[in-house]
């Protein structure tokens, strides 16, 4: 079976950011830098080539296969922001709810414009899905 694609790396978050474009997302990503480092207080690794994660867990499927991935984090898409809060969302509909319009994946919640948004509850719904993943796997700060 071929590695995890998405592994954590050295690259330098900062020249990513700045990297960002257009412009207008490169601003909501470093807002989304600054509110994920606040919730967390860990630093930002590079995932891939163009995620951002704070803190990892380490997990392990009843196959035995195992590995690692980020714990939390963002990635500045073309035409949304994408928020990563493992396992999902699934008992956070009352602080998603506060935030405004958002679409959801399995475990990724989609963000348009910032405008049209509250990110105030953004730092709860981090917590929120570092406590349940904390409940499953073992989260370890980076």
């Amino acid at each position: 079976m071929a590695g995890a694609m998405t592994v954590e790396s050295d690259a330098s978050v900062e020249a990513f950011l700045a990297g960002v474009e257009p412009a207008r997302r490169r601003e909501d990503a470093q807002v989304l830098d600054a509110i994920f480092r606040q919730a967390t207080g860990w630093q930002p690794r590079l995932w891939g080539s163009s995620i951002v994660g704070y803190g990892r867990y380490r997990y392990t499927y009843d196959s035995g296969y195992s590995g690692a991935f980020l714990a939390t984090g963002f990635a500045p898409r073309k035409a949304k922001m994408v928020v990563y809060i493992m396992p999902g969302y699934a008992d956070f509909g009352h602080i998603l709810d506060r935030i405004g319009p958002y679409k959801l994946g399995k475990a990724c919640l989609y963000l348009g414009s910032f405008a049209k948004l509250d990110l105030d509850p953004l730092p709860e719904l981090i917590r929120a899905g570092l406590d349940d993943l904390s409940r499953r796997w073992e989260v370890e700060p980076t």
